[in-house]
């Protein structure tokens, strides 16, 4: 296969190395706003190189990767589909929530696929507790816990731009929490706190945030997020149910400690993303290209990222007006 690949900064240029790497990928082109990066990058990775981004699109690519700034992704998801290229597109396919509505639209119509980088769902933890809550292992599930931890802030300049912590966050705990229990979130009360950078109230955002879900079953899910959680990265999530409770995120990098005296985390604590979800980038890549060939549909299509992107607008709106906000009523133009 050929694929493109657009946008070589951080995230990048790690999907260009595993591309790389997948045996279905024989030839990779990669393409970025800042051609001398994109130049430098396929000449250490054995790539193409393209500095025409139209030209690219209409040169036969059997699927493209978006992993450029948030701002350029649905100018770029909608120039790929009617290019008729299908499209792998880190989150958010879109800046504003009026934005993926209109973007989903206009897929919609050129009938091309996208999938939508929610890595998670590729994680072997959280298949493993999907399986679980599918063949009823744990009973009726009563409480779900998700958790999201930084080990340091991003810059003042990212935060204004990142549309505040929920939507760029938590928002993985919302579509991970959506696909684990096979159920939809009806309603959020969510609150914040800034005890750290003064950037993030300069933003208009908080360092941390928690937001309490009620299923469409009833079934309560707390989500917590922080930027400030220096002992390193921290993603984990527990399910409880009448029969059991089942947890993943929980080996010897994880960065917590208890009080029982077991020994302290070890050596190589996950220091980001990348690290934690190394091996589920990698399939979320191998499962796009079999998507991309027309083997098999997306494995996240572009109504998760709205459903996720509705549940982030809850909770944004629950934490500013202090009350709970119905996920129906989360869009602007709902009032």
């Amino acid at each position: 296969m050929r694929i493109g690949l657009i946008g070589t900064g951080r995230i990048g240029a790690f999907h260009a190395e595993t591309l790389t790497a997948l045996p279905a990928v024989d030839r990779l082109v990669l393409h970025d706003a800042v051609e001398r990066q994109a130049r430098e990058l396929a000449g250490k990775l054995g790539a193409e190189h393209a500095g025409d981004l139209d030209a690219m699109l209409a040169s036969g690519l059997d699927g493209v990767v978006i992993a450029a700034p948030t701002a350029a992704h649905a100018d770029l998801v909608r120039a790929a589909a009617f290019a008729g290229v299908p499209v792998f597109c880190e989150k958010p396919i879109a800046a504003t929530l009026a934005g993926t509505r209109v973007l989903l639209a206009d897929l919609a119509v050129s009938g091309v696929p996208l999938q939508v980088g929610f890595q998670r769902r590729f994680d072997a933890g959280y298949a493993a507790l999907r399986d679980a809550v599918a063949a009823g292992e744990l009973g009726r599930l009563h409480v779900v816990r998700a958790c999201t931890a930084d080990p340091a802030p991003p810059s003042a300049g990212y935060l204004r731009l990142s549309g505040g912590i929920f939507r760029d966050c938590a928002v993985h705990d919302f579509d991970i929490v959506r696909w684990v229990t096979g159920r939809e979130v009806v309603e959020v009360s969510a609150t914040g706190a800034n005890r750290g950078d003064a950037s993030f109230a300069a933003a208009d955002d908080v360092d941390t945030a928690v937001a309490v879900l009620t299923l469409d079953d009833g079934t309560l899910v707390s989500c917590t997020a922080t930027r400030y959680n220096g002992a390193g990265y921290d993603v984990r999530m527990e399910v409880a149910g009448s029969l059991g409770t089942l947890a993943t995120g929980f080996d010897a990098r994880t960065p917590l400690r208890t009080t029982a005296g077991g020994p302290p985390p070890g050596p190589g604590r996950h220091d980001g993303f990348l690290s934690r979800f190394r091996t589920a980038y990698v399939a979320e890549l191998t499962a796009f290209t079999e998507v991309a060939a027309g083997l098999r549909p997306s494995p996240c299509t572009g109504a998760d990222a709205l459903a996720a992107l509705l549940v982030a607008e809850a909770a944004d709106r629950s934490r500013r007006t202090g009350r709970p906000v119905r996920v129906e009523e989360a869009g602007p133009e709902a009032g």
